[in-house]
């Protein structure tokens, strides 16, 4: 998967493969057979586009703790974002992730180990992806919220926005739903949300436009990476919350993102199912 090819045979340094799903990019390097822990220093420099390899994560491949038990792992997947805050849950990572591992592999399907769970992937197409993300939920104590709230209409004060499905697929978000997506300044509004105090651990805002039954438009401002062309885990949050809140009856539906489309069931026990695309960049060393 991550074997340097013979033109850097002698560059030393470390090895990354860069990849992006939906133009959200990512800095993936192997540490299986030899550890790496980088501070945040490092991870700054290593995702700054200017002095850098540039990404909006550093994604690294470790083995899994849950080798040899019944429905263990391939490998565990360690995500940082880039102000060096690990983060459980990234969609569009894990199907980067899993894309290389299955071609490393010759399998149509892995799992993946992350903080947030076990997560199954199968390939669907051409560098096309499915990814079993897990069970959403809303109770507050697993948002986690610091006091109990009503998270289907959460109310934060921001009329623009009005009140917020606050949700948790090993990452917190809270998704609002407005009649013009166009109009909403999420960059400017975003940051106060997640420095709430409601949100102990922050959170991931979504903001959403129904544009018919099965199709959404969404935008996702995530914690410690700014406003992102795609937000796998935020996608599947936002169309489970627009089920819970009556906009939707269909089980699966199209989620537009700035940089396209990705696909998301959300099956009857609440687990979502993530489809979408992955692209290689450029591999070298650091």
């Amino acid at each position: 998967m991550l074997e340097p090819s013979s033109f850097g045979q002698n560059v030393a340094g470390r090895y990354f493969v860069k990849m992006h799903g939906l133009h959200n990019h990512f800095i993936i390097t192997d540490g299986r057979l030899e550890a790496y822990k980088p501070d945040v220093e490092e991870v700054v420099r290593l995702c700054d586009r200017h002095i850098g390899v540039g990404g909006d994560q550093l994604v690294l491949i470790e083995p899994p703790t849950q080798i040899g038990q019944k429905g263990g792992a391939e490998a565990f997947m360690r995500i940082i974002n880039v102000d060096g805050r690990e983060v459980e849950a990234c969609g569009n990572a894990t199907r980067c992730v899993a894309w290389l591992l299955m071609d490393e592999q010759a399998s149509d399907s892995v799992v993946i180990e992350t903080l947030a769970g076990l997560i199954e992937c199968n390939r669907a197409g051409e560098y096309l992806v499915q990814c079993v993300m897990g069970r959403l939920t809303t109770a507050w104590q697993d948002i986690p919220l610091a006091e109990a709230r009503d998270t289907l209409h959460l109310d934060l004060g921001i009329d623009a926005l009005g009140d917020a499905v606050v949700l948790n697929i090993g990452n917190p978000h809270a998704v609002f739903f407005v009649d013009d997506l166009s109009a909403i300044d999420i960059e400017a509004l975003a940051p106060g949300l997640q420095r709430n105090p409601l949100f102990p651990d922050e959170v991931n805002v979504g903001v959403a436009q129904m544009t018919s039954a099965d199709h959404m438009h969404l935008c996702v401002y995530e914690r410690g990476a700014g406003l992102t062309t795609a937000c796998g885990s935020g996608a599947c949050a936002a169309v489970y919350a627009a089920q819970l809140r009556g906009l939707t009856s269909e089980s699966t539906l199209t989620v537009t993102m700035p940089a396209g489309d990705m696909t998301i069931e959300i099956r009857d026990d609440s687990v979502a199912v993530m489809t979408g695309p992955v692209a290689h960049c450029f591999s070298g060393y650091y």
